[in-house]
């Protein structure tokens, strides 16, 4: 896959200089992190006698929605678990459905059990289910951001600019447990240790910090364990977790988050969600404003959601 671009936005925000990384423009079905992350599993699946893919997500899910359209594409059939009380039809909802996905929700303390009840009753029926965990969670997934972390770093030396800081949504916690992964692997090799630089902080959108952080630094423990890495002493000094602009949990938002996507779809032409992208953006401006950051080079990921502007 070709590195998706980076550019710097028209306009400052909280003074300082601001670039994107559109991964909302990775190729398949709105882009986005869950694109990148939905070919790894797929160079995984088309190795395996694979017939069924099981997930789980809420019915907002840029994953699920990736998911199902690639099981579409690839002529397989695909189950959606989804928790009862995110339930909403919206952009990505009506999508998974139209993809042929057969959603099956339930309270959300049954998720795991009819996971696996999912799964039981598709090995009895002689099929051969491929179980991705929701988010697209695991090394495969952490895999992707290493590569993103590579692109950016790419970036770096080839503008001769470093990034003081890269900010993006932290959900499930793969994205940023891929970028930290990447930065601890770069920084390995003393050519790159003056572009290593940047704060790689997520802006939580959901879950709050003591249950959010501990989820990415297992996943970068996990996946350097895979690599057989030994570098678990420095990753508190390389993992923000930042839970301070939740707004109430997931899929909620305030009218200044409402306000600031409004500001950069027309200032910038680049659409941005209330649940994941814009929530994520506008937490980047309150921390660089509440924590007096200026002139500084600022780099935020464009993880995707473009369905959910619409909604």
């Amino acid at each position: 896959m070709q590195a998706t671009p980076i550019y710097e936005l028209s306009q400052k925000y909280a003074d300082n200089r601001v670039f994107i990384k559109r991964d909302d423009l990775v190729p398949f079905s709105f882009g986005g992190n869950k694109a990148r992350k939905a070919r790894l599993f797929y160079q995984d699946i088309i190795q395996k006698n694979i017939d069924v893919i099981v997930t789980y997500g809420s019915s907002k899910s840029n994953h699920c929605r990736i998911i199902s359209n690639m099981a579409a594409a690839m002529g397989l059939e695909c189950h959606i678990i989804s928790s009862q009380e995110n339930y909403e039809e919206c952009a990505n909802s009506k999508m998974i459905s139209s993809f042929g996905a057969q959603i099956e929700t339930c309270p959300v303390h049954e998720v795991s059990r009819v996971i696996d009840e999912t799964l039981d009753a598709l090995k009895k029926e002689g099929k051969h289910p491929y179980f991705i965990m929701g988010g697209g969670h695991g090394n495969f997934g952490t895999a992707a951001y290493v590569t993103a972390y590579q692109e950016i770093l790419r970036y770096e030396k080839e503008e001769h600019r470093i990034f003081d800081y890269i900010f993006f949504a932290s959900g499930t916690g793969t994205t940023q447990a891929g970028l930290v992964c990447g930065k601890l692997i770069e920084q390995m090799d003393p050519l790159n240790k003056e572009y290593c630089r940047g704060k790689i902080i997520g802006i939580s959108i959901s879950r709050e910090k003591g249950k959010g952080y501990d989820i990415v630094k297992n996943s970068i423990k996990d996946y350097l364990k895979e690599q057989t890495l030994s570098v678990e002493e420095v990753i508190s000094d390389e993992l923000i977790f930042i839970d301070d602009y939740r707004r109430g949990g997931y899929g909620i938002h305030d009218q200044h988050v409402s306000d600031l996507i409004d500001q950069v779809m027309c200032q910038e032409g680049i659409p941005m969600d209330k649940t994941y992208v814009g929530k994520a953006f506008c937490g980047m401006q309150d921390y660089l404003n509440e924590h007096a950051i200026k002139d500084s080079n600022v780099l935020f990921i464009h993880t995707g959601g473009t369905p959910l502007y619409f909604d």
